[in-house]
Protein backbone atom coordinates (compact mmCIF):
# COMPACT_ATOMS: atom_id res chain seq x y z
CA UNK A 1 0.00 0.00 0.00
CA UNK A 2 1.29 3.45 -1.20
CA UNK A 3 0.23 5.78 1.42
CA UNK A 4 1.24 9.81 1.54
CA UNK A 5 4.39 10.65 2.72
CA UNK A 6 4.62 12.11 6.61
CA UNK A 7 4.14 15.83 6.28
CA UNK A 8 2.54 16.07 2.73
CA UNK A 9 -0.72 17.56 1.86
CA UNK A 10 -3.69 14.80 1.16
CA UNK A 11 -4.24 13.17 -1.17
CA UNK A 12 -8.11 14.24 -2.76
CA UNK A 13 -7.75 11.38 -5.13
CA UNK A 14 -6.88 8.59 -2.21
CA UNK A 15 -9.23 10.60 0.01
CA UNK A 16 -12.09 10.06 -2.54
CA UNK A 17 -11.49 6.58 -2.52
CA UNK A 18 -10.90 6.47 1.25
CA UNK A 19 -14.52 8.03 1.33
CA UNK A 20 -16.45 5.67 -1.24
CA UNK A 21 -14.96 2.50 0.21
CA UNK A 22 -15.57 3.23 3.65
CA UNK A 23 -19.37 3.56 2.32
CA UNK A 24 -19.03 0.46 0.52
CA UNK A 25 -17.40 -1.84 3.14
CA UNK A 26 -19.89 -0.68 5.48
CA UNK A 27 -23.24 -0.93 3.46
CA UNK A 28 -22.20 -4.32 1.50
CA UNK A 29 -19.54 -6.13 3.79
CA UNK A 30 -16.14 -6.85 2.82
CA UNK A 31 -16.80 -9.84 0.66
CA UNK A 32 -19.23 -8.10 -1.68
CA UNK A 33 -17.24 -4.66 -1.75
CA UNK A 34 -15.91 -4.15 -5.86
CA UNK A 35 -12.54 -2.56 -6.20
CA UNK A 36 -14.03 -1.45 -9.68
CA UNK A 37 -17.23 0.38 -7.81
CA UNK A 38 -15.18 1.80 -6.03
CA UNK A 39 -13.38 3.47 -8.59
CA UNK A 40 -16.24 4.24 -10.22
CA UNK A 41 -18.07 6.12 -7.54
CA UNK A 42 -14.41 7.76 -6.46
CA UNK A 43 -14.28 8.95 -10.09
CA UNK A 44 -10.72 7.53 -10.65
CA UNK A 45 -9.78 4.95 -12.80
CA UNK A 46 -8.92 1.36 -11.66
CA UNK A 47 -5.46 1.65 -12.47
CA UNK A 48 -5.31 5.33 -10.24
CA UNK A 49 -7.01 3.24 -7.50
CA UNK A 50 -4.45 0.30 -7.47
CA UNK A 51 -1.91 2.14 -7.65
CA UNK A 52 -2.85 3.46 -4.15
CA UNK A 53 -3.88 0.08 -3.08
CA UNK A 54 -2.72 -2.82 -3.99
CA UNK A 55 -5.77 -5.19 -3.35
CA UNK A 56 -8.83 -5.03 -1.83
CA UNK A 57 -7.25 -6.13 1.71
CA UNK A 58 -5.01 -3.07 1.50
CA UNK A 59 -7.83 -0.54 0.83
CA UNK A 60 -9.80 -2.22 3.79
CA UNK A 61 -7.14 -1.51 6.07
CA UNK A 62 -6.76 1.78 5.27
CA UNK A 63 -10.33 2.24 5.31
CA UNK A 64 -10.19 1.38 9.20
CA UNK A 65 -7.18 3.13 9.61
CA UNK A 66 -8.59 6.25 8.48
CA UNK A 67 -12.06 5.98 10.83
CA UNK A 68 -9.53 5.47 13.59
CA UNK A 69 -7.98 8.18 12.63
CA UNK A 70 -10.92 10.81 12.09
CA UNK A 71 -12.07 9.76 15.43
CA UNK A 72 -9.10 10.52 17.53
CA UNK A 73 -8.93 13.77 15.71
CA UNK A 74 -12.36 14.93 16.50
CA UNK A 75 -12.37 14.13 20.09
CA UNK A 76 -8.69 15.67 21.04
CA UNK A 77 -9.62 18.93 19.58
CA UNK A 78 -12.37 19.51 22.89
CA UNK A 79 -9.26 19.15 24.81
CA UNK A 80 -6.96 22.02 22.63
CA UNK A 81 -7.36 24.94 24.97
CA UNK A 82 -7.52 24.48 28.90
CA UNK A 83 -11.11 25.76 30.38
CA UNK A 84 -13.11 24.84 33.60
CA UNK A 85 -13.56 21.39 34.09
CA UNK A 86 -17.32 21.54 34.01
CA UNK A 87 -17.52 23.02 30.67
CA UNK A 88 -14.96 21.05 29.12
CA UNK A 89 -15.83 17.95 30.04
CA UNK A 90 -19.39 18.35 28.81
CA UNK A 91 -17.83 19.47 25.49
CA UNK A 92 -16.08 16.54 25.47
CA UNK A 93 -18.73 14.65 26.52
CA UNK A 94 -21.38 16.16 24.02
CA UNK A 95 -19.30 15.55 21.49
CA UNK A 96 -18.35 11.96 22.03
CA UNK A 97 -21.82 11.32 22.67
CA UNK A 98 -23.04 12.46 19.03
CA UNK A 99 -20.54 10.61 18.02
CA UNK A 100 -20.75 7.39 19.08
CA UNK A 101 -24.07 7.60 18.57
CA UNK A 102 -23.95 7.94 14.61
CA UNK A 103 -25.16 4.68 12.89
CA UNK A 104 -22.41 4.97 10.75
CA UNK A 105 -19.52 4.62 13.27
CA UNK A 106 -21.59 1.14 14.71
CA UNK A 107 -21.34 0.22 10.96
CA UNK A 108 -17.29 0.44 11.58
CA UNK A 109 -17.80 -1.50 14.75
CA UNK A 110 -19.71 -4.31 13.20
CA UNK A 111 -17.58 -4.15 9.52
CA UNK A 112 -14.42 -4.59 12.26
CA UNK A 113 -15.55 -6.81 14.05
CA UNK A 114 -17.24 -9.18 11.08
CA UNK A 115 -13.53 -9.36 9.60
CA UNK A 116 -11.86 -9.89 12.86
CA UNK A 117 -10.88 -13.32 12.03
CA UNK A 118 -9.51 -12.16 8.47
CA UNK A 119 -7.84 -8.93 9.59
CA UNK A 120 -6.95 -9.45 13.25
CA UNK A 121 -4.22 -7.18 13.64
CA UNK A 122 -5.84 -4.48 11.88
CA UNK A 123 -8.64 -5.33 14.37
CA UNK A 124 -6.44 -5.06 17.22
CA UNK A 125 -4.79 -1.96 16.14
CA UNK A 126 -8.21 -0.26 15.65
CA UNK A 127 -9.62 -0.66 19.12
CA UNK A 128 -5.78 -0.29 20.83
CA UNK A 129 -5.30 2.99 18.90
CA UNK A 130 -8.21 4.65 20.65
CA UNK A 131 -6.97 3.24 24.27
CA UNK A 132 -3.59 4.13 23.80
CA UNK A 133 -3.74 7.41 22.15
CA UNK A 134 -7.56 9.30 22.58
CA UNK A 135 -7.96 6.94 26.19
CA UNK A 136 -4.71 7.86 27.02
CA UNK A 137 -4.71 11.70 26.66
CA UNK A 138 -8.39 11.96 28.10
CA UNK A 139 -6.97 10.81 30.97
CA UNK A 140 -3.96 12.93 31.10
CA UNK A 141 -6.62 15.28 30.67
CA UNK A 142 -8.27 14.77 33.88
CA UNK A 143 -4.95 14.74 35.40
CA UNK A 144 -3.91 17.90 34.62
CA UNK A 145 -7.75 18.95 35.91
CA UNK A 146 -6.84 17.55 39.35
CA UNK A 147 -3.30 19.05 39.60
CA UNK A 148 -5.29 22.33 38.72
CA UNK A 149 -7.28 21.62 41.53
CA UNK A 150 -10.39 21.30 39.75
CA UNK A 151 -11.10 17.57 40.30
CA UNK A 152 -10.15 15.09 43.40
CA UNK A 153 -9.78 12.66 41.83
CA UNK A 154 -6.92 9.39 43.22
CA UNK A 155 -7.29 7.11 39.65
CA UNK A 156 -7.30 8.97 36.53
CA UNK A 157 -7.90 6.24 34.15
CA UNK A 158 -10.35 4.92 36.33
CA UNK A 159 -12.38 8.18 36.48
CA UNK A 160 -11.73 8.86 32.57
CA UNK A 161 -13.01 4.82 32.27
CA UNK A 162 -16.51 6.25 34.37
CA UNK A 163 -16.79 8.73 32.29
CA UNK A 164 -16.82 6.60 28.46
CA UNK A 165 -19.22 4.10 30.06
CA UNK A 166 -21.93 6.50 30.84
CA UNK A 167 -22.12 7.71 27.87
CA UNK A 168 -21.39 4.35 25.60
CA UNK A 169 -23.22 1.87 27.31
CA UNK A 170 -27.02 3.71 26.58
CA UNK A 171 -25.50 5.23 22.97
CA UNK A 172 -23.37 3.08 21.68
CA UNK A 173 -23.26 -0.12 23.02
CA UNK A 174 -27.35 -0.87 23.74
CA UNK A 175 -27.98 -0.13 19.57
CA UNK A 176 -24.83 -2.05 18.84
CA UNK A 177 -26.64 -5.24 20.01
CA UNK A 178 -30.03 -4.85 20.20
CA UNK A 179 -30.32 -2.96 16.58
CA UNK A 180 -29.93 0.79 15.55
CA UNK A 181 -34.23 0.50 15.80
CA UNK A 182 -34.11 0.49 19.47
CA UNK A 183 -32.45 3.67 20.82
CA UNK A 184 -32.17 5.23 24.15
CA UNK A 185 -35.48 7.38 25.18
CA UNK A 186 -33.04 10.21 26.08
CA UNK A 187 -31.35 12.47 23.57
CA UNK A 188 -27.56 11.95 22.97
CA UNK A 189 -26.80 15.66 24.92
CA UNK A 190 -28.91 14.41 27.80
CA UNK A 191 -27.17 11.31 28.05
CA UNK A 192 -23.47 13.79 28.01
CA UNK A 193 -24.52 16.30 30.21
CA UNK A 194 -26.03 13.65 32.76
CA UNK A 195 -22.89 11.64 32.29
CA UNK A 196 -21.18 14.89 33.19
CA UNK A 197 -23.36 15.91 36.42
CA UNK A 198 -22.62 12.37 37.96
CA UNK A 199 -19.02 12.61 37.19
CA UNK A 200 -18.88 15.80 38.95
CA UNK A 201 -20.73 15.18 42.02
CA UNK A 202 -18.22 12.23 42.59
CA UNK A 203 -15.36 13.76 41.35
CA UNK A 204 -15.38 17.72 41.31
CA UNK A 205 -14.60 19.86 44.30
CA UNK A 206 -17.23 21.70 45.69
CA UNK A 207 -15.87 25.63 45.89
CA UNK A 208 -16.48 27.22 49.73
Amino acid sequence: MHGPLPGSEPDPRRQAILRHARRRFTADGFASTKMEAVAREAGVSTATLYAQFAGKSDLFSAVIDDAAEEFTAQMMSVFSEPRPARDQLTDFAVRYARFMADPFVRSVFRLVMAERPRFREVAVKFFEKGKSEFGAYVIDVIRQMRDRGELRVDRPSWAAGQLFGMIEHPVFFMPLVTGDEVMPVRAADQIAADAVETFMARYGVVRR
